[in-house]
């Protein structure tokens, strides 16, 4: 049944139906149950999840058709893992037959260091967005790879492919200098996973003070304006600190005071539109992406508002 009233859940709620895929969908009924919801209804919740997911899995073990809407196409691709992962994690099920198949075809993917690329060269010839190169021998990335191997961590998945991944995020992550805020997620999904414990606040505290140094995150929101935007980013592509630190636990959090973290925390809750859905701040390059992005955005919202502590209800 669906919730009545007002609330910045309820709205959110009528969204995710009118304009959700079926995967979106699922994740919300799992994440923001309504009424009684007792362990056999959360697994099969979770099942249900499961279940939306598989449908963007490929032949090869990997994900695709479009499951990160700006890569369009059937072919499995390091950053349809990346969000699957995070999926799979969100529910509980980061774990198993179907984790192990992933990091097979993580493997064969897998450059001749270990590592990721952004973009694997089998995108070539599906749409894709217009900033996302397709060349024939990507450069292992830390913008796949750290998520990926941060998450597997997290979930305490053990495969002979994470070791030399591992190595590449450490050293990717302490030689980060001029960086980009999509980097820096990256970066602190790895530390928030890796299990070196000590060795991963050092490196966060370090990033900390260059996201600071670089004004990398917007620390007064209504004056968004005044702080740089890297290039090649929309004009409305600015990141603020619930973007870094999700949840309480985050090393990132660290990096924010308590009043930097409210403010942004106020930001987020008040970006919810008249739809009951979060805007999308990057650029939407086509009809699809917007569409299938919302949801995605506004799942997020609700999951680091919950997180912190703010009333959704």
């Amino acid at each position: 049944m669906a919730r009545t009233g007002a609330t910045p859940l309820a709205r959110a709620e009528q969204f995710v139906w009118r304009t959700a895929r079926v995967l979106e969908q699922r994740r919300f009924a799992y994440h923001f149950p309504s009424g009684s919801f007792g362990e056999e209804d959360r697994s099969r919740a979770a099942d249900a999840v499961e279940a939306a997911l598989a449908a963007y899995g490929t032949a090869d073990g990997g994900y695709g058709y479009a499951l990160e809407p700006d890569l369009r196409g059937p072919v499995g691709q390091p950053l349809h893992a990346a969000l699957a992962l995070r999926i799979l994690d969100g529910a509980g099920r980061c774990h198993g037959r179907r984790t192990e198949r992933l990091c097979q075809y993580l493997t064969e993917i897998s450059n001749d260091d270990g590592a990721l690329p952004a973009v694997h060269p089998s995108l070539r010839g599906h749409p894709a967005a217009p900033w996302i190169p397709v060349v024939d021998d990507p450069p292992s990335d830390l913008l796949t790879t750290g998520p990926v191997v941060g998450l597997l961590h997290r979930n305490g998945v053990w495969h002979a492919w994470l070791f030399r991944a591992t190595d590449f995020c450490w050293s990717a992550v302490e030689a980060l200098e001029r960086t980009h805020p999509y980097e820096v997620m990256a970066a602190v999904a790895f530390l928030d996973g890796a299990p070196d414990r000590s060795r991963a606040a050092a490196a966060a505290e370090r990033l900390g003070r260059l996201v600071r140094e670089q004004r990398l995150a917007v620390l007064e929101p209504d004056r968004a304006g005044a702080y740089p935007l890297p290039e090649g980013y929309g004009p409305e592509e600015y990141h603020y600190a619930h973007d870094y630190a999700r949840d309480p636990g985050s090393l990132a959090r660290r990096w924010f005071t308590d009043a930097e973290m409210e403010r942004s925390l106020d930001h987020l809750a008040d970006a919810q539109e008249d739809d009951g859905g979060w805007p999308i701040r990057w650029r939407a390059w086509a009809p699809g992406t917007a569409l299938e992005g919302r949801p995605m955005v506004t799942l997020d919202a609700l999951l680091t508002l919950r997180a912190f502590g703010r009333p959704l209800a």
